[in-house]
């Protein structure tokens, strides 16, 4: 079966990991709200190769969508505790998930995944969003020294590290980007769905977890 955490339990404040004598509490600080004037989200690291980020099969309404990073704070003997993003949520519905699903690209099958497989979007700059197919595309226009000015402060604040720009004034499309769990790596997107069908969020998974069995 290909990789499907339980993001149900993951995406609760206060939850509790424990794992070879590491300690993982999840909070949940908003990150912001996305505006989204097509509807077709787009999850990758925007600051590299921006042009090169498909959207994901699944749409929604356009609209103005709140985004929630949420952030694990890894407790380790003889360590200071360390904070960690650990999943970005692009809420869509205030609605119970019943189940998840991988989101896809197009031409992306996932019957080609072996076991514990995922497709994913690549992450070189260490951080990740959740955004419009408008706004990532706008940003291909921008000049290098715009987008460091922008997104690469001198003093990055600690996760999430959230740093939030419009990246198309005509729609008012933005980009908020946040820290990517451990770093660079490639990264899976899923997609929660209601009782009636409707897409309630989509989720990207940081990877921070070695084992996603919470104590809630």
């Amino acid at each position: 079966m290909p990789y499907l955490p339980d993001l149900t339990t993951v995406l609760v404040d206060g939850a509790r990991f424990a794992q070879g004598g590491v300690e993982y509490v999840i909070k949940a600080p908003p990150a912001g709200m996305v505006t989204l004037p097509s509807g077709q989200v787009v999850g990758c690291d925007p600051l590299i190769a921006p042009e090169t980020a498909a959207p994901f099969t699944v749409t929604v309404e356009p609209g103005r969508y709140e985004l929630a990073a949420w952030v694990a704070a890894v407790h380790q003997s003889g360590s200071e505790p360390q904070d960690r993003t650990a999943a970005l949520q692009l809420v869509v519905k205030d609605q119970p998930t019943v189940r998840w699903e991988l989101a896809l690209t197009d031409g992306q099958e996932p019957v080609e995944l072996g076991a514990d497989g995922f497709f994913g979007y690549p992450v070189d700059a260490g951080v990740g969003t959740l955004a419009d197919a408008v706004a990532v595309r706008a940003l291909t226009h921008w000049e290098f020294d715009k987008v460091d000015e922008v997104f690469l402060p001198a003093q990055m604040p600690a996760a999430p590290a959230a740093v939030d720009a419009v990246a198309d004034e005509a729609t008012g499309a933005n980009v908020i980007i946040v820290s990517s769990g451990w770093g660079d790596g490639i990264y899976p997107t899923f997609i929660g769905y209601a009782a009636d069908g409707e897409v309630t969020s989509y989720v990207t998974d940081f990877l921070v977890f070695p084992d996603q069995t919470a104590e809630v």
